[in-house]
């Protein structure tokens, strides 16, 4: 027959027990907790929430803090740079650049042989070129060549593109359809061609021909009394001038860029490495002025040019009175 006796009175009187042979085990007697409105009291209200403390490098730091001025609604903040000088600082002493004396500080005098070092590493090597150059002014007498006349004479400009995502074996033949065509004509046939890179080719058209008029003035009009004339251009085609101002494409070619690898994958687990390449294209605009010049010196040309005989009529020098053929 058993007990039936709740275990927690079994426990509190083994406790009891235990206690009244060995009262140094008080922990073993049974803890009974009850909440009440004294419980719920903050029992750090003795202390001040106002003391300073006692550290005596926070009290340093505390007594060096500027004191912060009372924030007004729209006033600028504490962290701006436009804030009030008791709190920024002095501002610093202005400098004087001019030298006149208004300033309160001047700036120090500059010393020729510090700056040479940066201006004028190479002393020698600098006279040498100014008597080389000088030189070539004597033996001149001041007469350009006939390639510095027509830079000052003709004008135009060399525009280099970015990469484009394309091959040079793609780009080429668009620099070459490009090629001795006037601008106006090379953008159209950019606008409906079917190459993907065709679109890209037309805005580095479009970028140049704004870069010629801004930088070197072509491409303005202004001469009225030019007439207009046909010509034959290089390749063999005829074209009319109306306007010796109009710019064309002189030149067009390509030029490798950098290219990236990706991996393609293929049968049986095998890899190969693709390699994305890029291509720049660069152009050379002129104005048709230059190009109704080298008309004119073919045609100068081949006008001033003899015509072949098969037997000229020269005076014989060998010791046979007749040829040796």
């Amino acid at each position: 027959m058993s007990l039936n006796l709740p275990s927690r009175r079994v426990v509190r009187q083994v406790a009891t027990t235990a206690l009244s042979s060995n009262p140094s085990l008080p922990f073993l007697l049974p803890c009974i907790q009850r909440r009440t409105a004294w419980m719920l009291k903050n029992k750090g209200t003795d202390v001040d929430p106002k003391a300073k403390p006692q550290n005596p490098l926070t009290e340093e730091f505390l007594r060096r803090k500027p004191k912060q001025v009372q924030q007004i609604k729209g006033d600028l903040a504490s962290s701006s740079i436009f804030e009030d000088e008791e709190i920024a600082g002095p501002k610093p002493n202005q400098i004087d650049i001019a030298g006149n004396g208004e300033g309160k500080e001047q700036l120090l005098a500059r010393d020729p042989k510090t700056m040479a070092a940066a201006l004028d590493p190479d002393p020698e090597g600098r006279r040498r070129w100014e008597r080389k150059m000088v030189i070539r002014e004597i033996v001149k007498r001041g007469r350009l060549s006939r390639a510095q006349m027509l830079k000052r004479q003709e004008r135009e400009l060399l525009s280099k593109s970015h990469d484009f995502k394309t091959s040079v074996k793609k780009l080429v033949p668009l620099a070459k359809q490009i090629t001795g065509k006037t601008l106006e004509e090379a953008i159209i046939q950019m606008r409906f061609s079917a190459k993907k890179v065709a679109v890209e080719v037309k805005e580095h058209l479009e970028h140049a021909k704004n870069e010629a008029i801004v930088k070197r003035g072509m491409g303005l009009g202004g001469k009225k009394d030019f007439s207009p004339v046909k010509i034959q251009t290089k390749d063999g085609k005829r074209v009319n001038v109306d306007d010796p101002t109009r710019l064309y494409v002189s030149q067009a070619w390509c030029g490798k860029g950098r290219y990236t690898e990706e991996p393609d994958y293929r049968a049986r687990g095998r890899i190969n490495v693709m390699k994305n390449r890029t291509t720049s294209l660069t152009v050379i605009l002129k104005e048709e002025a230059t190009r109704v010049r080298l008309h004119n010196e073919r045609e100068e040309k081949e006008k001033n040019k003899k015509v072949w005989v098969q037997l000229p009529n020269r005076p014989i020098t060998a010791q046979r009175q007749y040829y040796s053929w």
